[in-house]
């Protein structure tokens, strides 16, 4: 990326806010409560800023030990100086002693040289409307937003703050002109915190079916519900993380770990959201991988992790999925927690309003992670867009970065009109966008659920101590519908079929064919030199993954691993309507006529009973690994795993239970694994033990995973799921890169992504590792046969793209008069709610209007990129420019679904480094045995390009040739090539 400039975006901020600040320092004080008299009030950042830190005029080139809070409201009354100095020291004690001896030199070179890799400045941010399929929205836009007043428009981009409504975010209305408040509800698997909804599978599961259309019709049922219960902006997909991190605690929140995987299944997501008119909010961008540190003071440090990422791998890879996102249409885009190259993602002016807003065309509106803003004027003129919940760096103190702060900085000039002018547009375009002007379809009221209370009656802002009328907050009005078929299939298909040795699977309800079980018999007898007798087939059941523990909601936001596991924890968990088990489905699944069921729904089972376990012809072991959002942990997962093993001692349990299954001088009957895992999980324990004959992946399968899970076991549904990841033989082999930093490198830690392009399995090819099982890989009951592949040429190759072209739609133009001072006081007679933010202010006289001094350049409109020109990017990235196409014939003995998959490997050029081989093209048909279907893959100029540090551009290479590979993974011994 291109030089900082220290001006405008620095670690401690720019001079966007030190003026702001100066003229607005005692109007602040005179309106702050006088309640903080006490340093539990006062964090060391806002001590130590009170250095004055805002004199230096190289802010990127100092420290930055403990940079001061962005933003408006900064200081507060100084009290009790002494004792904060003991607080601060302490605190500063406690970090170097957890540095340890490391410390004094991370913090010297903090001193002497600059952060890697700083974001470079980018300013103004581009207006939205310039989409031709968004012009009819913007214009409608336009109308409403010019007869707001500025309170309006301030009240439409802040949040109300925590628990101030009944969904987890809600912004403010502009009641004289009709637009409602919005209601934001998490999360990527169902509605969070509602009743009588559906708990899909996980998006890692989506990503194993490597099924468009179900892809699709998982995000349109999740729309249905969400418009149902009352919701404006769903709060997902989620294509970040990526999965740089194979044990980062929310990567099963994504789809995989592949840039194109993501990007097709978030986009597909997307669009069966927004088919109901539901707003979709792909997330997080960018470069959010890992939990630890991902934002200030959860773990002890005043700033969160900075990912610093060289412009090529955050085009190639982390970005590449939201691209997808934008070109589908995407309503809203979440920015991350973390610092990306040394400056908050939710202020990176680079980020969101060089690359999202300009080079992607992205004409909807940026909302903040809940409290992942961290500066006022800064996050404003660097694009964002919608604060989310509205408090500012603390949960639910009602003290806003915007709300009232925001109206004081339009007034004195610090944000202009033009920009606020554009936030407003930006969500209330998108809110026509979506058609949420229906009133038949979104009733312009509260959800019909509470986010805070199981109760039908309670208040509407249970987060505010004021007195407040009692109403009716929970309908529990039931929006499942048929939804648990589409939930099934997901699961079914997103279940991985990971070895299958004899073809002991699929089982039957008597447990083996009769055929099957004679011989298996015979083998036996002959083994142990014992008969093995005509009576029932008798099966044991391991684990307690495999029932229900105390129940699927018995920890709150699922931050536990007891029972089966059916999701990860955090935001992007729901609450199970109910949760089929394994067991209950293999209870079903067999008949009791035929089979003698054992069940041992533990991890520590009595081994030792050795006059059972020796008769067991047929032993199933359930497994499971658990993680999610950093906010909790579970005993020692905090947020990411610790390591990739089995948790609860699940390597144990398999191994002692291969061991033991069918004989006391070992194990002789067959065993059967399944996992339940938001990630992969290392197997080398238990993997090659001779009697364990198949393995299943079910990833995190949601409500109706026992049914799923036996449809797959029994063979009504042939297994069709293929890993979104490589799973290594250890964590050493997926490279330096994807090792969790779980102790801090300084107190703003540093995360190089060193490796650049080279993640999970492209990681692998570049150092010839043999994976345990390859990224793309999965079984079938039944074998596919791969002939006749071709590549044809549909454009001739060039190096760039053709021009960007002229916008398609002109922005909506409003006046840039500052509005009076009287448009942004309290209403006469208004009766505020404690703690609930309004964008009104007690009075204006200390507004001071003069000239500011906004960041070097600002006025002075970038040159658009090349790159950009329309959403998703320049139209020319779409055209596909080869088309290839292949033959697959089922050559087994039953009918089934079969993904082909395509990888491209790029032409050799002097100075670039290319991977291997990259995913280019995925589909799943189903194929009926015997016969054969042609599967076609068109490869956009997107797909065949790089992107060029130099140009700014994406480029083809136009010399050399081409390479396509068509297989069943990544490493499929029987796929074709083909070149062009």
């Amino acid at each position: 990326m291109a030089a900082h400039d220290p001006s405008a975006e620095g670690l401690l901020g720019g001079r966007s806010e030190r003026d702001t600040y100066r003229r607005q320092q005692s109007s602040f004080e005179k309106n702050r409560d006088d309640d903080h008299d006490s340093e539990s009030d006062l964090d060391a950042t806002e001590f130590l800023t009170r250095r004055d830190p805002l004199t230096s005029t190289d802010n990127s080139r100092k420290p930055a030990f403990l940079p001061r809070r962005q933003g408006w409201s900064i200081r507060r009354p100084l009290v009790n100086r002494s004792r904060c100095c003991i607080a601060v020291l302490a605190f500063m004690l406690a970090l170097w002693l957890l540095l340890g001896a490391g410390g004094a030199f991370v913090y010297k070179k903090f001193q002497e040289e600059p952060p890697y890799g700083l974001s470079p400045p980018w300013y103004p941010t581009p207006k939205g409307g310039i989409a031709a399929t968004w012009a009819d929205s913007y214009a409608k836009a336009a109308q409403m937003v010019s007869k707001m007043t500025l309170a309006e428009k301030v009240n439409v981009t802040t949040g109300t703050g925590w628990q101030m409504g009944l969904a987890v975010g809600t912004n403010g209305p502009a009641v004289h002109v009709g637009f409602p408040q919005l209601q934001l509800q998490d999360g990527p698997l169902g509605i969070r915190f509602a009743d009588n909804i559906t708990a899909f599978p996980a998006g890692i599961t989506v990503g194993a079916t490597w099924n468009r259309q179900l892809m699709y019709a998982r995000g349109k049922a999740h729309g249905i519900e969400a418009r149902e219960k009352g919701v404006n902006v769903l709060l997902g997909p989620c294509v970040g993380p990526l999965g740089r991190m194979p044990a980062g605690g929310r990567n099963w929140e994504g789809f995989g770990a592949d840039p194109y995987l993501q990007g097709i299944a978030g986009a597909e997501t997307t669009r069966g959201i927004q088919s109901e008119g539901v707003m979709a909010t792909i997330k997080h961008f960018v470069a959010n991988e890992q939990e630890h540190f991902r934002q200030p003071w959860e773990w002890g440090l005043p700033h969160a992790v900075s990912s610093n990422i060289d412009d090529r791998t955050l085009h190639e890879l982390y970005a590449w999925p939201f691209a997808d996102a934008v070109k589908a249409g995407v309503a809203s885009v979440m920015c991350s927690y973390n610092m990306v190259n040394n400056s908050y993602s939710c202020g990176n002016s680079k980020l969101l309003n060089g690359i999202l807003k300009d080079e992607l065309g992205f004409q909807g509106f940026v909302m903040s992670d809940w409290l992942a803003q961290r500066g006022g004027v800064s996050t404003a003129l660097a694009g964002l867009d919608m604060t989310m919940p509205g408090d500012g760096v603390r949960w639910a103190d009602g003290r806003s970065l915007w709300g009232p702060e925001l109206s004081k900085a339009v007034l004195n000039g610090s944000v202009p009109m033009e920009r606020i002018n554009d936030m407003a547009t930006r969500i209330v375009a998108a809110w026509y966008q979506l058609g949420q002007d229906d009133e038949t379809r979104f009733p312009r009221q509260p959800p019909n659920f509470s986010s805070w209370s199981t109760e039908r009656m309670g208040v509407l802002s249970p987060g505010s101590p004021s007195e407040q009328e009692t109403v009716e907050v929970n309908q529990f009005i039931n929006v499942q519908a048929n939804h648990s078929i589409i939930a099934r299939q997901v699961a079914a298909e997103g279940t991985v079929l990971l070895k299958n040795e004899n073809e002991v699977l699929p089982l039957n309800s008597q447990g083996y064919t009769d055929a099957k079980l004679k011989s298996r018999r015979d083998i036996l007898a002959r083994v142990t030199g014992k008969a093995h007798g005509t009576g029932k087939l008798k099966i044991g059941v391991f684990g307690e993954d495999a029932g229900p523990g105390n129940g699927p909601n018995f920890c709150k936001d699922r931050d536990c691993n007891q029972g089966t596991l059916g999701s990860g924890w955090g935001s992007g968990a729901v609450d199970f309507p109910y949760l089929v088990t394994p067991i209950e489905a293999l209870r079903a699944g067999f008949d009791a006529n035929k089979v003698e069921l054992h069940e041992y729904l533990t991890n520590t089972p009595p081994l030792d009973q050795q006059s059972v376990l020796e008769s067991l012809e047929l032993c199933i072991v359930f497994a499971n690994a658990d993680s999610g959002e950093g906010f909790a942990k579970w005993a020692d997962v905090k947020g990411d795993r610790p390591n990739l093993d089995l948790q609860k001692s699940g390597d144990d349990l398999i191994s002692k239970v291969s061991a033991k299954c069918g004989g006391s001088d070992g194990g002789y009957g067959d065993v059967i694994v399944i996992i339940h895992s938001v990630g992969p999980v290392l197997m080398e324990k238990w993997i090659d033990l001779p009697n364990i004959k198949a393995v299943l992946l079910a990833n995190l399968p949601g409500e109706e995973s026992g049914h799923a899970l036996a449809d797959v076991l029994f063979g009504a549904t042939n297994p069709s799921g293929h890993l979104p990841y490589t799973i290594g033989k250890s964590l050493d082999d997926y490279g330096p890169g994807a090792k969790v930093m779980y102790t801090p490198n300084g107190v703003i830690p540093q995360q190089d992504f060193t490796e650049g392009l080279y993640i999970d399995y492209r990681y692998f090819d570049k150092r010839d590792i043999a994976p345990r099982y390859e990224f793309g890989f999965g079984l079938s009951y039944t074998s596919f046969e791969y002939t006749n592949l071709t590549v044809i040429g549909l454009k001739k190759k060039s190096a760039l793209p053709a021009p960007r072209p002229d916008p398609a739609a002109e922005p909506p133009k409003y006046g840039s008069g500052i509005p009076p001072g009287e448009e942004v006081l309290f209403p006469e007679g208004f009766r505020p709610l404690e703690k609930y933010i309004y964008p009104y202010l007690e009075t204006t006289d200390e507004i001071v209007s003069e000239a500011y001094h906004y960041p070097d350049g600002y006025f002075t409109p970038q040159p658009p990129s090349g790159a950009g020109g329309a959403e998703g990017g320049n139209p020319d990235l779409w055209e596909v420019y080869v088309k290839v196409a292949v033959d697959v014939k089922n050559v087994g003995g039953v009918d089934g679904a079969v993904v082909p998959q395509l990888y491209l490997s790029y032409p050799s050029k002097k100075g670039v480094d290319f991977p291997v081989r990259v995913l280019r093209g995925f589909d799943k048909v189903f194929v009926r045995k015997g016969e054969t279907t042609t599967v076609e893959f068109g490869l956009t100029r997107r797909d065949l390009s790089y992107w060029d540090v130099v140009q700014q551009n994406w480029v083809m290479v136009a010399e050399g040739e081409y390479g396509f590979f068509v297989g069943d993974s990544s490493r499929d011994e029987g796929g074709l090539s083909g070149k062009w």
